[in-house]
């Protein structure tokens, strides 16, 4: 039986085959109703299927879009991998996701291998970008976004949210709670000094206990950002002399850690103990007590990553408002923090 091909699809639609491509591919020019109708009605007719693999050798690009995340493990990546591939789809596009666990050369791994799949763009989630990585995106010509705050290897394009205000308002709630200091749960030696969102929430704490005159000497505690390690972390805290009455935790999943800790040590939460996090992952409504928090749109960074990878024009002559999107952060206000 002879394959079907688009010039098929137009006879029997009495249309062009440029019109075919148009309503297969949702674009780049409107069809009408009833024009699209008579299409659609060929190709169930005739059975046709569009040629994904010659349709990308001939554009140079697929319907794919990588996402290199750290660990979708983490509930902030997987439900920030989820937003993305919801707004991936309302564009027509499907997702490929890595796990860079972390590692450079992982990172590289996914790096080149979606770039050799001719992916539409990528969309990463890094620690800040190797100068290796830097050159093996300029080869490929790739589109790029950082779902992150900018290091300086790569162009301006990124969607962030903004940490430092985030991890003030944070802080300075826990203060006004009248804590005479508020300790923090940072990252690790690992985590990088500049372009990193976990440094940004360390530095908007220093920024609030500045504004109160309070020290920060010997109130930075470093821990990994999941909750495992926070949880062993936590219980050498809070079972030394002279432990805190307050703590802000750098991601929801360390204080999620830190909760479990303070109840294995019979401290009450938020008697004894006043906590709050960041990121606002689902889990943190659910805490025992509910976890003080902030937040940021992740659906909406999500949209704006995926219109930024994929729309040209903001990458060529869009302006540096265009191509930086910060997206506000808010407080959300449970029980952890000592909050009827």
């Amino acid at each position: 039986m002879p394959k079907v091909t688009r010039d098929d699809v137009a006879r029997l639609a009495g249309t062009s085959t440029a019109v075919v491509s148009y309503v297969i591919n949702n674009g780049p020019r409107p069809v009408a109703p009833a024009t699209r109708e008579r299409v659609l009605a060929a190709i169930k007719q005739l059975g046709y299927r569009p040629d994904r693999v010659a349709q990308a050798m001939a554009s140079r690009r697929t319907d794919l879009i990588g996402l290199i995340v750290p660990d979708a493990r983490q509930p902030f990546f997987g439900e920030m991998a989820h937003a993305v591939e919801r707004a991936a789809a309302e564009r027509g596009k499907m997702v490929l996701v890595g796990n860079s666990d972390y590692l450079t050369d992982r990172e590289m791994h996914y790096l080149r291998a979606f770039l050799g799949m001719r992916v539409a763009g990528l969309i990463l989630i890094s620690q800040g970008l190797s100068a290796s990585a830097a050159a093996e995106i300029d080869a490929w010509d790739a589109r790029v976004v950082l779902l992150h705050e900018r290091p300086e290897a790569i162009d301006d394009v990124a969607v962030m949210t903004d940490d430092i205000g985030g991890a003030q308002l944070a802080t300075r709630h826990l203060l006004e709670h009248g804590h005479a200091s508020v300790a923090c749960l940072g990252g690790t030696e690992e985590t990088p000094t500049v372009g990193d969102p976990v440094t940004d929430h360390v530095e908007g704490w220093r920024r609030a206990m500045r504004e109160s005159r309070r020290p920060t000497e010997g109130l930075l505690f470093q821990a990994a950002y999941n909750r495992y390690d926070a949880y062993r972390v936590g219980l050498d805290i809070l079972a030394g002399p002279g432990r805190p009455t307050a703590i802000f935790c750098s991601t929801d999943d360390q204080a999620i850690g830190l909760l479990r800790a303070a109840r294995e040590l019979r401290i009450d939460v938020p008697g004894e103990l006043a906590v709050a996090g960041f990121d606002d992952v689902k889990e943190a409504a659910l805490t025992d007590p509910p976890l003080t928090t902030v937040a940021s749109d992740r659906p909406a960074m999500a949209r704006a990553a995926v219109d930024l990878v994929l729309d040209d024009g903001l990458r060529v002559h869009g302006t540096r408002r265009e191509r930086l999107k910060q997206f506000p952060s808010r407080l959300v206000v449970r029980r952890s923090c000592g909050c009827a």
